[in-house]
C-alpha cells in the first residue's frame, strides 16, 4: 500500500538540517507577497500540471502570503463569486480539545481542503547558493521549484528550508498545502484551525564561506559580576562586540564584567559573527538560569514569573501577524507589570523572540505538539507513547531548539501541552540535557514529573497552591488541571469536548504509577503555574489573593495566566454591523464553543476591565499607605528602584487633588522602606495616593507611567440618620403614601414618584424590587457540568423569580412593605422586607431578607444554591445619562476583584459604564461605594448614599437582556435605566477552567440587611 505523504508518520523529506534563526547580510529575497491560488476539495489538489513553468494560472484567485485562505476573499470549492468563508464550515473552525476528524491516526479525511499557490519571481544574475526558507505552513507543505520537488514538511509552527537550485531570471516556485495531515494529530492545542502559508516566506543566499549555524553560550556568575561567551559555528568565523572589547574566532571563550540580561534589565551588546561570506548581527545577553535546592535562580536570584500564556492571534489576519501587532503585544504586556511569556502551545514568530530580547520578557517556549484529543480515546493511541511517531516528535523539537536557542530571553524550553505520558518525553529530556543543559525543562502533565525540572499544574486552588508553597501538597497524588487531588491511578480529569459534553477520561491511569521516589523528587522540585487565574469573559477573580500567596514561598517560581487576548474574529451582519465571531458561530460539529473567548485583551487588543487588577497584582513595588506614612517594598527580581519616582497625590471629597513629591531614596531589590508623608495630607479629608512612576521614557512607556500605588482612605464613613420628633409621618395621598419626595404605591408597595419622575411607569411599576440574579458570566457556566453553577440557577428558578408584595402598612414614621419572592414550581424562597422613611433631606430605604425553604436540597446534583447577589433593583426614565460616584473605579470591579482600582471619585455616561464583552454576561459592577449621583440629560437627579458602602450597576437592558444576548451587538435600549443598589453580589472566579468560586466570596444565606438614602439633585447642585 502506497502512503500519502500527507498522512505519513515521517516530518518531512528533502529539507535541510534544522539551524538558527539569524539577522544577515547575505541577499534575501523576501516572497511574501501576492501569489496565485487555488483550492480543492481533496488532498489531490489541482493535479500536477501547476508545477511546470508553462502552467497558465491566470484565471486562479490571488492570495496573500502569509496568510490563511480560510480568513480571505477568494474562489471558493463550489466557485460562484469571490467571497469569503468567515463563519461557515469550510472556513475557520474551533475546537478545544477535541480533534476535527476521526481518530485514525496517521490518516486523514478524504475531504482535506487542499491549496495550491503558485509564485513567479526573478532572480539576479549573480545570486549564488541559495535556500528556501518557510516560516510556518498549516499543516503540511510540498514544494516544487522550477518544476523539480524539492520535498515535504509539517509541524506549522516551525521553519523547514530547502535547498534551492535557482536559475538567474525568471523562477517559478509551486506549493501544496494541506489543511489536515499527520502532523494534525500533534497539533491540538485549543485553537483555531487555520491553514495556509501564514508566516514569511524566503530566499537567502548563502555564499561560499556562508555560517550555517551558530550557537551563542553566554554564562554569567552574578557573585563574581564576569560573563563567559563562547560562539559556536558551523564554519571558521570571528566574533566581535565593540562594547566589551572582545575579538575572537568561534570556538575560543572569553570571561568579561558585564551587565546581566533580565526581563527588568534587558542588557544586550551587539556584535557581529563575521566569516568568508557572511555577516550575522548578535544581540548577546548574558544570564544563567539555575535551579538550586528546589528554587529556580536567574543570575543568582529567585524568579517569580508574572506571566501571561499568549496564542498568536489577530482578529483580521489569525496568525499572521505583523511585527507591529508583536510590539503592540508586548508594550501592552510591559505596561500591565507581565514580564513572562509562555508561548502557549507552539513557538511563535522568530521576530516576537528578537522583541522579547530588546523589551525584556522571560520566555518559556513551548515545542509545537500536543494531543489533546487523544482523551477521548483514554491515551489509548497517545503519540508521545508509540515508537512510529517518535521521529516526528523529535523533529518538531530539534526545529524549535536549533531555530530558538540564541534567544536569552528564552529561561525554559516546554516540550509539549496536555500530551499526557509517553516515552518520547524520556528521549526529548535526554537530548536537551545534552544538546543545551543551560535551561531547565517543563513538562507539565506527566504526573511522575521524572522528565520535567519543574512541578507543575494547572488552576489549583488557593488552598491547594498555598499546600504546595508549603511543600505539603498531598502525597502520592496528583493535581488535575481543576485543581483537584486524585490517587496514583484512578486520577479522572473531566474535560469538556468540544460539543459542550462532558467526558472523564483516565489521565493518570497509564502504565507509569507515581513510585514513592517519584513523589519524593516532585516535592523537591520548583513549582510553576503554567496556567491559573482563566480569563474568559468577566474575571479572572482572586488575582491577587493568588499573588499573595506566590509572593510568601520562593518554591513558586510564578505564573502564567489564561491568556493574553480573546481570538474573536472581526466579521458583519447581513446588515453591516460589525462584531467578533467566536467559535460558536460556526456551523461545525465538534466546536469548541465560546471558548476561543478567554483572554486579558479583547480581539480588538484593547484591554479588558481585568488588566488593571493584573499591573496591580504583577506590581513590582508593594506600596502600604497608613495615614502617617508610607512603606515600599522592591519586589522586583534584580533591578534597583534607581529608575522610579515617587509621588503622592491626594484627592479632596470635592474632588480637587494636589500632588507631592515624595523622596523614597534608592531601593536595591528585596528592600523596604518606610517614609513620612507631607505633613500637608496627614489627617486631611479624602484619599491619598502614594504611586511609582517611571522617571524617564522607557522602550515600552513614556516617563510619568505608573507601575505601581497604594491607598489610604480618610473619607469618614456616613453617619447613621438618627429620629427626631419632628420626623413626619407618611400621608395618604389618594393610593400612594407620601415619604418625604418619594410616593409609595398603597396597593403594590412600588415607588409611585420620586419626586418629578413617575415611576410607576417604568419598569411595570415594579420599582424598586429584590433582585437576586446576575447574566451569567462565563465563569459563572464552568466547564460542562462542572462548577456549572448558571445551570444550577436555571435549574432552580433563579434568572424566573416571582414577586409578591404581601402587606403595605404603616408603623409610626416608616412604610412597611413585606413580600416573598420564589420561583415557579419551587418552594425555597426569600421573604424581603422594605421600610421607607422621610429624614427631611432624604429618604431612606432599609431593606432585610431571610431565605426560607429547601435552598440546600436542589434538583441540580443536590448542590446549595449560589446567589449570585442581594440587591435592590431600581427602574428609572431613560433620560438619566451620567453617574458620579465615590468609590472604587473607573473599571468595573467585584468582591474578588477590585484591588486594582481605586478609590476615589468618578464620572461617567451609563453608556460607557458598560464592558463591551464579546459575550454579553454581567458586567459594570462597582463595589466599595459610598455614594453615587446619577443626573439626566437636563441636570437634575438623584442621589444614593450608603449607611454603610454598597455596590451598584446601571445600564440601559436588563440582566435577562444580557443574558439572552450572544453578541454585544444584540443589546437594545429598553427605554429605561436600570439600577442596581446591592447589598453584595458574588465573586467572578475562573470555574470556566479552573477550580470553584472560593467560599469567601460567595455570598451566604443569612439574614441581610442593608440601609441607602435616596435624595433629589437640581441642575445647581
Amino acid at each position: 500500500m502506497t502512503v500519502n505523504y500527507w498522512e505519513s508518520y515521517a516530518p518531512g523529506a528533502g529539507r535541510r538540517t534544522a539551524r538558527a534563526d539569524a539577522v544577515t547580510n547575505a541577499r534575501t529575497l523576501s516572497l511574501n507577497g501576492t501569489w496565485r491560488f487555488r483550492l480543492s476539495p481533496t488532498a489531490a489538489g489541482t493535479g500536477t500540471a501547476f508545477i511546470s513553468d508553462d502552467f497558465d494560472d491566470s484565471a486562479w484567485d490571488a492570495m496573500p502570503v502569509p496568510s490563511h485562505w480560510v480568513l480571505e476573499e477568494f474562489t471558493p470549492l463550489a466557485g460562484g463569486p469571490a467571497r469569503s468563508m468567515l463563519g461557515t464550515a469550510e472556513g475557520p473552525i474551533y475546537t478545544n480539545t477535541a480533534y476535527p476528524m476521526p481518530i485514525d491516526p496517521p490518516r486523514v479525511l478524504t475531504e482535506n481542503p487542499t491549496g495550491d499557490y503558485r509564485l513567479t519571481f526573478d532572480v539576479p544574475a549573480d545570486f549564488d547558493n541559495a535556500v528556501l526558507r518557510f516560516q510556518g505552513v498549516d499543516s503540511c507543505a510540498k514544494v516544487w521549484l522550477n518544476g523539480t520537488e524539492l520535498g515535504w514538511s509539517n509541524g506549522s509552527r516551525l521553519p523547514f528550508e530547502f535547498d534551492a537550485p535557482l536559475r538567474a531570471g525568471s523562477n517559478t516556485l509551486a506549493v501544496r498545502v494541506h489543511r489536515f495531515s499527520s502532523g494534525t494529530y500533534l497539533e491540538d492545542q485549543d485553537m483555531w484551525w487555520l491553514p495556509g502559508i501564514f508566516r514569511d516566506v524566503e530566499i537567502i543566499e548563502r555564499p561560499a564561506g556562508a555560517i550555517d549555524d551558530h550557537f551563542v553560550h553566554a554564562d554569567y556568575d552574578a557573585a563574581s559580576g564576569m560573563g563567559t561567551l563562547r560562539v559556536d559555528a558551523t564554519t571558521n568565523a570571528t566574533v566581535e562586540i565593540p562594547e566589551l572589547g572582545i575579538t575572537m574566532a568561534t570556538g575560543e571563550e572569553v570571561r568579561v564584567p558585564v551587565e546581566p540580561w533580565s526581563a527588568e534589565s534587558p542588557r544586550l551588546y551587539r556584535g557581529t559573527l563575521r566569516s568568508t561570506g557572511e555577516e550575522i548581527e548578535l544581540a548577546i545577553g548574558f544570564r544563567r538560569v539555575e535551579i538550586t535546592d528546589g528554587v529556580l535562580l536567574i543570575n543568582g536570584a529567585p524568579v517569580t514569573f508574572r506571566g501571561v500564556n499568549r496564542h498568536e492571534h489577530d482578529a483580521r489576519h489569525g496568525r499572521a501577524l505583523d511585527r507591529q501587532a508583536m510590539i503592540d503585544d508586548i508594550v501592552q504586556m510591559k505596561r500591565a507589570n507581565v514580564d513572562a511569556v509562555r508561548t502557549s502551545h507552539y513557538p511563535p514568530h522568530p521576530e516576537f523572540l528578537r522583541l522579547c530580547d530588546e523589551y525584556g520578557l522571560w520566555v518559556v517556549l513551548e515545542s509545537d505538539l500536543e494531543t489533546h484529543g487523544f482523551i477521548y480515546e483514554g491515551w489509548e493511541n497517545n503519540p508521545p507513547a508509540l515508537p512510529e511517531w517518535r521521529d516526528a516528535i523529535m523533529d518538531r523539537l530539534y526545529r524549535t531548539v536549533e531555530r530558538d536557542k540564541n534567544h536569552p530571553s528564552i529561561v525554559i524550553w516546554s516540550t509539549a501541552n496536555e500530551s499526557m505520558t509517553g516515552d518520547a518525553f524520556r528521549e526529548m529530556r535526554e537530548w536537551l540535557r545534552e544538546r543545551d543543559p543551560s535551561r531547565p525543562v517543563l513538562y507539565e502533565r506527566d504526573p511522575r514529573y521524572r522528565d520535567s525540572d519543574f512541578y507543575s499544574v494547572m488552576y489549583p486552588s488557593l488552598e491547594l497552591l498555598e499546600q504546595i508553597g508549603r511543600r505539603e501538597e498531598p502525597r502520592g497524588g496528583r493535581l488535575s488541571m481543576h485543581g483537584m487531588v486524585f490517587a496514583d491511578d484512578d486520577s479522572d480529569d473531566e474535560d469538556s469536548d468540544s460539543t459542550g459534553n462532558d467526558t472523564a477520561e483516565n489521565e493518570a491511569g497509564d502504565a507509569h504509577p507515581i513510585s514513592d521516589a517519584d513523589d519524593e523528587r516532585r516535592r523537591g522540585l520548583p513549582f510553576l503555574l503554567v496556567e491559573y487565574a482563566h480569563a474568559m469573559g468577566n474575571g479572572p477573580g482572586s488575582l491577587a489573593d493568588y499573588w499573595r500567596i506566590m509572593r510568601r514561598y520562593d518554591r513558586i517560581c510564578g505564573g502564567f495566566i489564561w491568556e493574553w487576548m480573546d481570538h474573536g474574529f472581526a466579521a458583519q451582519t447581513p446588515d453591516g454591523t460589525p462584531y467578533f465571531m467566536h467559535g460558536q458561530d460556526v456551523d461545525y460539529e465538534p466546536n469548541g464553543g465560546r471558548y476561543t473567548l478567554h483572554g486579558l485583551m479583547f480581539s480588538d487588543r484593547t484591554p479588558s476591565p481585568a488588566i488593571g487588577q493584573l499591573t496591580h497584582a504583577y506590581a513590582p513595588f508593594i506600596v502600604t499607605v497608613t495615614a502617617n506614612d508610607v512603606t515600599v517594598l522592591n519586589d522586583r527580581h534584580s533591578r534597583a528602584s534607581d529608575d522610579i519616582q515617587w509621588r503622592v497625590v491626594h484627592q479632596h471629597p470635592d474632588a480637587t487633588t494636589t500632588t507631592f513629591d515624595l523622596d523614597m531614596g534608592v531601593l536595591a531589590a528585596g528592600e523596604s522602606a518606610t517614609v513620612a508623608l507631607p505633613a500637608e495630607v496627614v489627617g486631611a479629608a479624602g484619599v491619598t495616593t502614594v504611586e511609582a512612576v517611571l522617571a524617564a521614557d522607557e522602550l515600552w512607556a513614556p516617563a510619568g507611567h505608573v507601575l505601581a500605588w497604594g491607598q489610604h482612605d480618610n473619607l469618614a464613613p456616613s453617619e447613621p440618620a438618627r429620629p427626631t420628633a419632628s420626623t413626619p409621618a407618611p400621608d395618604a395621598v389618594g393610593q400612594t403614601l407620601a415619604v418625604g419626595v418619594a410616593r409609595i404605591d398603597s396597593q403594590t408597595g412600588r415607588l409611585h414618584t420620586l419626586g418629578g419622575w413617575n415611576l410607576a411607569a417604568e419598569g411595570n411599576g415594579q420599582s424598586p424590587r429584590l433582585d437576586l440574579h446576575r447574566a451569567p458570566t462565563e465563569n459563572d457556566r464552568g466547564q460542562g457540568t462542572l462548577n456549572n453553577v448558571a445551570a444550577m440557577w436555571h435549574a432552580v428558578g433563579q434568572n424566573r423569580l416571582l414577586d409578591r408584595v404581601d402587606d403595605v402598612t404603616v408603623v409610626d414614621d416608616t412604610v412597611v412593605v413585606r413580600g416573598r419572592m420564589a420561583a415557579a414550581t419551587r418552594s425555597h424562597a426569600a421573604e424581603w422586607c422594605m421600610r421607607w422613611r422621610d429624614l427631611g433631606d432624604s429618604v431612606e430605604l432599609t431593606t432585610e431578607v431571610d431565605f426560607t425553604g429547601p435552598w440546600h436540597d436542589t434538583p441540580y446534583q443536590n448542590h446549595d444554591v449560589w446567589l449570585p447577589r442581594i440587591g435592590t433593583l431600581f427602574a428609572l426614565p431613560a433620560e438619566f445619562d451620567t453617574v458620579r460616584w465615590w468609590g472604587r473605579g473607573p473599571e468595573e470591579t467585584y468582591v474578588d476583584s477590585w484591588e486594582g482600582a481605586r478609590l476615589g471619585l468618578w464620572n461617567s455616561t451609563i453608556d460607557d459604564l458598560q464592558v463591551r464583552y464579546e459575550v454579553p454576561q454581567e458586567n459594570g459592577n462597582h463595589v466599595d461605594t459610598r455614594w453615587l449621583e446619577l443626573r439626566t440629560t437636563s441636570g437634575t437627579g438623584l442621589r444614593v448614599e450608603g449607611v454603610t458602602p454598597f455596590d451598584f450597576t446601571v445600564r440601559r437592558w436588563t440582566s435577562h437582556d444580557l443574558e439572552r444576548a450572544t453578541h454585544h451587538h444584540e443589546l437594545r435600549d429598553s427605554g429605561s435605566v436600570w439600577l442596581n443598589i446591592d447589598y453584595r453580589q458574588m465573586g467572578l472566579g475562573s470555574a470556566s477552567v479552573g477550580p470553584p468560586m472560593p467560599e469567601q466570596y460567595r455570598i451566604p444565606r443569612e439574614h441581610t440587611s442593608w440601609t441607602v438614602r435616596l435624595s433629589l439633585l437640581d441642575s445647581q447642585q
